[in-house]
């Protein structure tokens, strides 16, 4: 294996209060707000960078506007489906009254907001809708599932988020036949009918995960603006850099990404389907070492791999990985791969089935996450295609798999550069 970097452009926001509190000034965000108004902040559940001092800034903003801010979790099924869960989700990344100066309420009690013209049943969480208005926080990225013009975001929060349980199982049950962007417009576009949307603070990261850009996103604005922002973060999202027979994944979890892992890195879709996105490197096979600790037992997305560790099953807790791959129609991602004891068991195991009888011409491709993919390493077989790719440099010569005596690897052979607070 060789280790190398991933040369990509830094684009680190350098002072984020700042930056928050100036872009909701200049979008004229509380104009409309009389003092004291209830201002209910949306937050998801992805393990999105430096979130707490986001979240907390929009907090600072609307109390110094003489508001009354509470924030809730929006985030459709996740925290196992259970209000409890879903403030778990928050208080792991740091976001309880006592850090953010303000109430959280967590409920997955939803009123109805009517039908679409699609005929689907639109929700909002109901301490949201007890609110005078309500603001969202979410990151906008690619989509795990399909590709658009809006995929994951403010409107997708607006709908799959704010409907927490009861809308999450409805939408997706009419995405299997209209499909998810489709959804997302359409009850997205009911919930702005309320008159309770004030719009978005959206957080667009760099290919090494950096918090890159926080736009103030109104709510007059939002369907073009998220449109224009998902073009820029596509634009910026980090990949693999060629075709691998086999991928070694150290962690997968909720945090890192909606299918524990993102399937336009790995190429692979929610169903199950190989190498299902044109713009990404074909991948032969998925191994999957362990599940990340603040996935909370979520390990939905292990399914769409080849092959597992036992560690990472060890840590599985069927109960919420079963309900989120279900509310999202994707059960296949819930099914249990092959697995055995050892990484060594595992490798050498699934190397038999890339069509190559000399394993010395398999290539390898091994990361920490499918969220940092700054520093990773790749099989020596592959030098020339790294030498001649002029984002990538060799950081370390050629060295064999570490294995300890029982076939294991660490996990942090390759990680030189510290991992980003999340």
């Amino acid at each position: 294996m060789l280790l190398v970097k991933q040369i990509f452009p830094d684009r680190q926001l350098a002072d984020i209060p700042g930056t928050v509190a100036k872009e909701l000034q200049e979008a004229g965000f509380g104009a409309n707000l009389a003092p004291g108004a209830a201002v209910a902040i949306g937050v998801g559940s992805r393990g999105i960078t430096n979130i707490a001092t986001i979240v907390k800034s929009v907090v600072a903003f609307w109390k110094e506007k003489g508001m009354s801010p509470f924030i809730f979790p929006a985030m459709g099924s996740h925290g196992a489906a259970t209000a409890e869960g879903q403030a778990d989700v928050l208080a792991h990344y740091g976001i309880i009254e006592e850090t953010m100066g303000c109430p959280v309420r967590s409920s997955l009690e939803v009123i109805s907001l009517g039908r679409t013209p699609e005929g689907i049943e639109a929700f909002l969480d109901k301490h949201a809708a007890s609110s005078d208005g309500i603001m969202l926080v979410g990151r906008v990225k690619q989509h795990t599932d399909f590709e658009g013009k809006i995929e994951s975001g403010l409107f997708k929060m607006m709908g799959i988020g704010l409907g927490k349980w009861a809308g999450a199982k409805n939408y997706h049950i009419h995405a299997y036949k209209l499909g998810m962007e489709a959804v997302i417009r359409s009850v997205g576009t009911q919930v702005l009918g309320s008159g309770k949307i004030l719009g978005g603070m959206a957080i667009l990261e760099d290919a090494y995960h950096n918090t890159a850009k926080l736009t103030a996103v109104p709510v007059g604005r939002m369907l073009e603006m998220e449109e224009g922002l998902l073009e820029i973060c596509k634009s910026w999202a980090p990949s693999l850099p060629c075709d691998l027979d086999i991928v070694m994944i150290n962690e997968i979890g909720k945090q890192i990404s909606g299918a524990g892992m993102d399937t336009k890195v790995v190429n692979r879709g929610t169903q199950g389907e190989y190498n299902p996105w044109s713009n990404t490197p074909n991948i032969a096979r998925i191994y999957l070492r362990d599940l990340n600790s603040l996935s909370y037992g979520n390990g939905v997305g292990f399914g769409l791999s080849d092959i597992v560790n036992d560690r990472l099953l060890a840590k599985l807790d069927p109960h919420p990985t079963w309900i989120n791959a279900l509310t999202a129609s994707t059960p296949g991602a819930a099914k249990t791969p092959i697995h055995f004891a050892t990484d060594r068991e595992c490798l050498d195991r699934i190397a038999l089935t890339v069509g190559k009888h000399d394993v010395s011409e398999v290539t390898i491709g091994w990361i920490h996450n499918t969220l940092e993919l700054g520093t990773i390493a790749l099989s020596a077989n592959l030098r020339s295609e790294i030498e001649a790719n002029p984002r990538l440099e060799i950081l370390e010569e050629a060295h064999d798999l570490p294995f300890d005596r029982d076939g294991n690897l660490p996990f942090d052979v390759f990680i030189k550069e510290p991992v980003h607070a999340h």
